[in-house]
Order: structure tokens, then C-alpha cells, then sequence
């Protein structure tokens, strides 16, 4: 038995037992049985008894102090009910109920307020300092009419009370700066702990040293309602004290200086450079803006060298009526600015740098650096030939989102990833995550002994668990010994292409042809440059991101490179994917639009590739920046009598929007040019950028994809459209809307990556600034066909041009392509009607044969009188 459970019952039938066994006829029989010898028994027997009447007085005070509680509770009731038949009970009761309804609701709204808070956390920092800021502006409202009208209600009149008690004249200047301070606050981002903790070090100097001052200029008052009116407890705690310990005459200059080091800090001005912001106000006052100054040019060499301070002149002073070029010069000021800090290069120098670069005149060069602390280096290709052509500023391109490191739908995807481990016992945990701009990749740690398959099986059922089909499971994540678990984001972020450009990733490399990508699952910003590619191919399901892609690709160059340094050749042949860019000046030629001009503009950059390589085994190097590197330093001229001008090359970049429109009206052509680009271009500074939303293996073929090592997937229909495009599975559980899988040459998992948006108005606003700097300079010989194949064709066609114009023409507008309407309609034989067909396909009239079925005819009605006046020789 349990004695625990049975032991009351037990106690309560020894004392009836002992009770028996204690009568006086009893107590003698045991007497007279007892022997007089004492044994083992006996001293045993003795000792239970004594034991059995130790627990009968036990048991008899527990029973008696249990009878008085008993009493005392009886006696309680009776006087709680007298108490309520007297109706004071009833006063109590309705006392008790209100103050407990009260805690409740208090308890609910202190809830409700902490979720609100809780949700308020997750409010985009830009809301919560606006937020902030109104909040200010508010308090301000209130106490400057307190204050200042000696109004404002109760509230108001408490609110004057307190300030002018704390804070005494002071209190009449706080309104204002609450103003001040809630605009700053709007308008300024977050600042660093170092910033906001000198913010706070210099109110707190100046508020001290003008209390302190406002308190002994009044005679350093003791009553409090004259204290109101001098720098009241703020100023009697510093002035009084101050003028008590070192007298008044000490303490008013300690005052002063204090004052006058918390109106630096606040400025952020060391006291090195107060004639600067000096003459910056009387610039200011005199309407001139700053960004229009120009440094004085007659600086000696040697106080350059000290790095001695900068001399302005205002009557050597020019200005920039162009308001964007004053935006540039600005802009380009701050960038160079930030190089002499990497640097240690003077400020001088680099400032006329930044200047010159903007608005510098021909005849003029830009003052060197110091010798013993070079700028960064950029790539050769990079020297302008031409110095009046600026790049587009930056704050053309928009601000994006600020990012979020966690929010409550992380929490309960995590909570969700728990509860599926625990319904099919499986040892892991959820360790930690990384959050990207569209995906959250979740860190999962296996136990010892617990396979890895078993996360990957649960594929579905995780799934299901946080309802997205789209997620990717990634074995193991690089670098940890941890399983990736990859779900899309319910409160996706917007990444821009001005937040890629603006990055320390792009702005830290200064090669022309770096591109904005986007951001990775982990938030970083990524980048690419074509120049380390040196191809790329770009595919994936309509409307999954590829135009977005190339538009980025198209910006990022325009606004880091000059036509000088990068030319374009862009193929279209959708007809309104690249509209906008038409008439910029990195441009070799108009955009081409039309399939068969394409397949010649791909022969002409082979031929382009061909004359590049003979000028660099000339000039005995094997780079183009190698040969642009001697051609500026004067190493490479032109052979005597030549009329040639010898010119750097600038990089070529060929974007191809959609591949399969090419490789269905001229793929032997197509494949051939593209497969011998990519197998040498790259010395020669030319790159292509192919895109596709067909990614099969009849338009992306085999000898492409051995020669384009670089690879962006962005989502996909299929598995098999996947391993088109990477070689491997992963595209096909993409989500779409830029989200992409991108495989730079040399590496061997994919990096995902959310691409980068530029919409249309940053768009016209980039081109416009370029096509309103210089026209575009065209190269005829691009679209049009060299004169060898001209000549083979005629000579092919021979006697046969008036029929084959005849049978063009019929089947062009008949739209229909077979031998025996040839034979019946031009009344020849089957052999002269297969030779016109041969003829019609050689120059991509009609498409292959295809057995017993006509041919498909791959020239609209519209285009039949240019295709007649190419054979016969004429202008279209």
C-alpha cells in the first residue's frame, strides 16, 4: 500500500486499539504473564508501546488544533453573514468587482499596446522616424503656445511651468529647436552611436553654459519665481555652483568657452576649421552655393606636398550654369573625397581633380596627386578621349527599401519547420537564418546519427507545413555543416539598381564594364564584371525577370562608362524591348531588328575580332589593354604614308535579347559566328550577352554552352529547361520576379540572387542625359554583307535572276513554299523548281526541307521589295 495515501486511516485506528490495551484488567493480566527476566522480546515490546503513546498525543493536539480551526471558521462566517445582512457587504462586493473589472481592462489595453508595439517594431525605420518627427512638432506646437501665449489649457499651462522652472529664458528658444530637430530628423537618415552621442554631448554643453550664464547675468537669483525668468535649476546648478566655487569673474569665461565647444560639436566643426565655415556662411549669404567654388589653381607645388590648407578666390571664382553639371561636380567632389581618405591623398588635389573632371577646359590638365600617394589605379580602357562627356550622376537612380533582418513571418516559418521535426522524429533544429531580399534561407543542424536524406524526403511536407510550393533545399549550405532550407519571403523587398551602384561592392571597383546584379540570399549586394565573364548566358520563362536583367546590364553601363571606353551592339528582334535605348552614343550601329541583319551584324564583329588580333600580334601583346596601354603612351603609330589614325579599342558588348528568333531564321550562320566569338574574343575586349526565353537544345546547343561559361537562370517551366541552362537542377523551383540563380565562370553551386530594378522614368532619364552630350557615330559596314559573298551569289544565281525573282515573289505572298507550285505556276521542271528552292533557302526566303511538306516561308509581304532590291543589286 501506499503509506502516504492509507496513512490517516491507520492513525486513526491506533488510538482505539492503545485505548483497548490500556484497561486496568488488561494492564494486569500483561503484569502477571510478564516474566521478571528482561529479554530481546520484551525491550522490543517496550519500546512499540512507548511508541504507541507517543503518537496517541500526537494525533490528540493535531485533533484539537484542527477543532479550533474549525471554530474559527465558523465564527467568521457568522460575521460575514451579519456583515453583508447589514448592506456593507453588499457596498464591498460591488467595490471588489469594479476594481478587479478595471485591472482586467487595464491588463487587456497594456496587452493590445505591446502587441501595437511589438507590431510597431516591424514599421520601415523611414515610418518610425517620421513618426518621430510629428511627434516633435507636436510637443512644439503645444509649448510655444503655452510659452510664448501663455494659453493651452491645463495641459499647457503645466507644460510652461515645468520648463521655465528647469530651463528658465531658455524655455522660450525650445520650441523652436524642437522644430528644427523633428526636420532633421525627417529628412536625415539614421545616424551612427557616435554621431547621435556627440549630438547629445553638445546640447547638453551649450544648454549648460547659457543656463549658467542666463543665472549670473540676472544676479544669480534664489527665489523661484525669479529663477524663472534667469536660467532656473539648470543654470542656478551650473552658474551658481561655478561662481560659488571660483568666483563670478572666472565663472563667466568658463561659461562662454563651454557654450561656444557645445555649438562646435553640434556642428561637427573642429576649431581648425572655423574660418572655413566662416567663409562658407558669407558664401552663403552672398548666394553663391558651394558647389560652385573653384579652388584656387596657384597653390605651390610645395604647400601641395605639405598638404597645405586650400585658398579660395573670389575673383577667380567661375560658376556652373547647368544645374545637373553643379549636381555632377557635387557628386564627383564626395567620391574623390572618399578616395583621399582611403588614400591619404590631399584635399587640394583631389578636389581640383573631381572639378577639372567635371568642367575643366581643354587646354587645362589636371593637377598630378602627391608622388608619394598615388590615386587608385583604374583599368586602362578607362582614359577619356574625350573629356567634355560626363557620366550620368547617381541620384538619377532611386533609393530602394531599407532591408529587414527579421520579421514575424520568420518566426513562424521557423516555428512551423519545429513542429514538422517533431511529428516525424526527426533530431534537428532550426540554428539559426539569413534573410534576403526575397528568400529566407533557414539553417537546419541535424543530430548525431541522423541522415541527411531525412530533411531532404520532408521536401512536401515542409511545403505544406508553410504554405509555399516554392521550396528549395539546398545539401549542404557552403561552408557550414548545416541544411538549407530556402522559402520565399511573404513581405518581399524591392531591390534597386541605384542601391547595387551606390554599394562598396561596385563603387570600389572601377572597371567600365562592372554590372549590377542584385542582392543575395543573404543581403549582400552582388555584382559581375563582362570582362571576367566573358560571356553570359541569360534565359528563363517569360515575364521571370531576363528584360529587367538587361535593362540593369544597359544602365550599369551607361552610367560607368563613356563611348570611348565601351561600344554597343544591341540585337532586338522583338522590336520593342531595347526602343529606349535607340540613339544613345555608345551605340555602333542602330539597333537591329531585323533576324537576317542580325546573323551579318554577328559577321561583322567576327570580322572586327579578326582585324583586333592582327593589330595585337602586330604590336607583340596579347590583350587589347595591353595595346591600348602603348597606343596612348605613343608606342604604336601609324606606317609612314598610311592613312590610318591609330585609336584605342574600346570593349564591344553585343546583347542578344532573344536567341531563338536568330537561330530560327539563320542557325548554321548564327551558331557559327556566335561559337567562334566566344571562343576568341575575350583578348579582344568584344563580349556577348545572349538571353532567351526559350532555353532548349535546339537554340541553346551544345558548342554554345561549352563556350559561354557563364551562366543566370532565372525561372523556369521545366527540369529539363533548368539543365539547359546551368547543367543542373534548381531554376525550375525559382519564384520569379527576378529571382535567379546565378553561376559566374569557375564556380560550381549557383549563387541566388534577386535581381536589381530600374524602371522606365530612371531609364529616359539616363539616356537622355547621354543622348543630350553627343550624337551617335554609326559604322555602315556592320549590318551589311561583304562584298566576297556578294559576288558568290551572283555568280550562284547566274542566268536564273528574273526567275528567282518570279518565284520570291509568288511564294512571299502566297506565303506558301512548294516545288510543285513552282512547277505549275512558273511552268518549269521539278529540277529547275528544287534549284529556285535551294536558291530561296540559301537566302532565308524559305526554311528547310522537311520531307513531303512545304516549306515554311520565313520573309513577311512587307519586306519582299527589300529582299528584290538585295538580289538585284539595288538600295531598298
Amino acid at each position: 500500500m501506499d503509506r502516504r495515501r492509507y496513512g490517516d486511516s491507520v492513525a486513526s485506528r491506533t488510538p482505539q486499539t492503545n485505548r483497548r490495551a490500556s484497561t486496568p484488567a488488561r494492564a494486569g493480566a500483561s503484569k502477571r504473564a510478564t516474566p521478571k527476566k528482561t529479554t530481546t522480546a520484551t525491550r522490543g515490546a517496550a519500546t512499540r508501546g512507548t511508541a504507541a503513546r507517543g503518537g496517541t498525543a500526537a494525533q490528540a493536539r493535531k485533533t484539537a488544533r484542527q477543532r479550533e480551526t474549525l471554530a474559527r471558521q465558523r465564527a467568521a462566517a457568522v460575521r460575514r453573514r451579519q456583515f453583508y445582512a447589514s448592506g456593507l457587504g453588499l457596498i464591498a462586493s460591488a467595490f471588489v468587482a469594479i476594481w478587479m473589472g478595471l485591472a482586467h481592462a487595464l491588463g487587456w489595453v497594456a496587452r493590445g499596446l505591446g502587441r501595437q508595439a511589438a507590431t510597431a517594431k516591424e514599421l520601415d525605420p523611414e515610418h518610425r522616424r517620421d513618426g518621430g518627427g510629428l511627434a516633435m512638432i507636436g510637443l512644439a506646437l503645444v509649448l510655444g503656445i503655452a510659452i510664448w501665449g501663455n494659453s493651452g489649457g491645463p495641459v499647457g499651462q503645466w507644460l510652461s511651468g515645468v520648463t521655465r522652472t528647469l530651463f528658465g529664458s531658455i524655455s522660450l528658444a525650445l520650441p523652436f529647436l524642437l522644430i528644427v530637430g523633428a526636420v532633421r530628423l525627417m529628412r536625415m537618415p539614421d545616424e551612427e552611436e557616435t554621431g547621435r552621442g556627440r549630438v547629445i554631448v553638445g546640447w547638453t554643453a551649450l544648454f549648460l553654459g547659457s543656463a549658467g550664464l542666463f543665472h549670473l547675468g540676472f544676479g544669480r537669483p534664489s527665489a523661484p519665481a525669479q529663477m524663472d525668468k534667469a536660467g532656473g535649476l539648470l543654470g542656478s546648478a551650473s552658474g551658481g555652483l561655478l561662481a560659488a566655487a571660483v568666483s563670478p569673474w572666472a565663472a563667466v569665461p568658463l561659461l562662454i568657452m563651454l557654450s561656444v565647444f557645445g555649438l562646435l560639436v553640434i556642428t561637427a566643426t573642429p576649431v581648425n576649421q572655423i574660418p572655413y565655415r566662416l567663409r562658407q556662411l558669407r558664401d552663403l549669404a552672398m548666394g553663391v552655393p558651394p558647389a560652385e567654388d573653384v579652388l584656387d589653381e596657384d597653390v605651390s607645388a610645395d604647400e601641395e606636398a605639405a598638404g597645405g590648407g586650400l585658398r579660395r578666390r573670389p575673383s577667380r571664382r567661375r560658376k556652373v550654369d547647368d544645374p545637373v553639371l553643379a549636381e555632377a561636380a557635387l557628386d564627383a567632389a564626395l567620391t574623390d573625397d572618399a578616395e583621399r581618405r582611403e588614400t591619404g591623398d590631399s584635399l587640394a588635389a583631389y578636389e581640383t581633380v573631381a572639378l577639372n573632371r567635371v568642367d575643366k577646359p581643354k587646354e587645362k590638365q589636371p593637377k598630378p596627386p602627391p608622388e608619394h600617394s598615388p590615386p587608385p589605379t583604374r583599368a586602362e580602357q578607362l582614359a577619356l578621349t574625350d573629356a567634355d562627356y560626363k557620366l550620368p550622376p547617381p541620384n538619377l537612380l532611386t533609393k530602394g527599401d531599407a532591408p529587414k533582418a527579421r520579421t514575424r513571418a520568420n518566426d513562424e516559418v521557423i516555428h512551423s519547420l519545429q513542429g514538422v521535426f517533431e511529428q516525424f522524429n526527426v533530431d534537428a533544429a532550426v540554428t539559426g537564418f539569413t534573410r534576403g531580399p526575397t528568400v529566407t534561407r533557414y539553417e537546419v543542424e541535424v543530430g548525431h546519427g541522423v541522415k541527411v536524406e531525412r530533411i531532404t524526403q520532408l521536401t512536401k511536407n515542409i511545403a505544406y507545413a508553410v504554405k509555399s510550393p516554392d521550396v528549395r533545399i539546398m545539401s549542404p549550405i557552403p561552408g557550414k555543416s548545416a541544411v538549407g532550407v530556402e522559402i520565399p519571403n511573404l513581405d518581399r523587398e524591392n531591390v534597386t539598381l541605384g542601391d547595387v551602384l551606390r554599394s562598396r561592392e561596385a563603387t570600389s571597383d572601377h572597371h567600365p564594364l562592372v554590372v549590377g546584379l542584385g542582392k543575395d540570399i543573404e543581403g549582400g549586394y552582388v555584382t559581375a564584371n563582362l570582362a571576367k565573364m566573358p560571356h553570359i548566358l541569360i534565359a528563363g520563362a517569360t515575364g521571370a525577370g531576363k528584360s529587367s536583367c538587361l535593362n540593369s546590364l544597359l544602365v550599369s553601363l551607361l552610367t560607368r562608362a563613356t563611348p570611348d571606353e565601351v561600344r554597343l551592339l544591341l540585337i532586338d528582334p522583338k522590336r520593342v524591348e531595347m526602343t529606349s535605348y535607340e540613339g544613345i552614343p555608345h551605340l555602333v550601329t542602330p539597333i537591329v531588328t531585323n533576324p537576317k541583319k542580325a546573323a551579318d551584324a554577328l559577321d561583322w564583329v567576327v570580322r572586327e575580332m579578326d582585324m583586333r588580333y592582327d593589330d595585337l600580334a602586330a604590336a607583340g601583346v596579347r590583350h587589347v589593354d595591353d595595346y591600348n596601354k602603348k597606343v596612348r603612351a605613343g608606342k604604336i603609330t601609324a606606317p609612314p604614308g598610311s592613312e590610318r589614325v591609330i585609336r584605342p579599342y574600346p570593349y564591344l558588348i553585343v546583347i542578344v535579347d532573344e536567341l531563338a528568333d536568330l537561330m530560327m531564321v539563320a542557325p548554321r550562320d548564327v551558331e557559327d559566328s556566335v561559337v567562334r566569338i566566344t571562343q576568341l574574343a575575350r583578348a579582344a575586349g568584344i563580349h556577348l550577352v545572349l538571353a532567351t526565353q526559350r532555353p532548349s537544345v535546339d537554340v541553346v546547343t551544345g558548342l554554345i554552352k561549352a563556350n559561354v561559361p557563364s551562366r543566370l537562370a532565372f525561372a523556369t517551366s521545366s527540369l529539363a529547361d533548368s539543365r539547359v541552362i546551368l547543367d543542373q537542377p534548381g531554376a525550375e523551383k525559382l519564384i520569379g520576379r527576378g529571382d535567379a540563380l546565378y553561376l559566374p565562370m569557375g564556380a560550381s553551386k549557383p549563387i541566388r540572387v534577386q535581381g536589381a530594378w530600374v524602371d522606365e522614368r530612371e531609364i529616359n532619364a539616363v539616356v537622355k542625359f547621354c543622348k543630350d552630350q553627343r550624337e551617335p557615330e554609326f559604322r555602315e559596314d556592320v549590318t551589311a554583307a561583304p562584298e566576297s559573298e556578294k559576288k558568290k551569289v551572283d555568280e550562284e544565281i547566274g542566268d536564273d535572276l528574273d526567275v528567282l525573282l518570279q518565284a520570291i515573289e509568288l511564294v512571299v505572298t502566297s506565303q506558301f513554299g512548294s516545288t510543285s507550285m513552282l512547277q505549275r505556276k512558273l511552268r518549269v521542271g521539278f529540277a529547275k523548281a528544287g534549284r529556285l528552292m535551294d536558291l530561296m533557302e540559301t537566302r532565308g526566303v524559305v526554311g528547310p526541307s522537311e520531307g513531303s511538306k512545304a516549306r515554311d516561308v520565313l520573309v513577311k509581304p512587307d519586306e519582299l521589295a527589300e529582299i528584290l532590291a538585295n538580289l538585284r543589286g539595288e538600295d531598298s
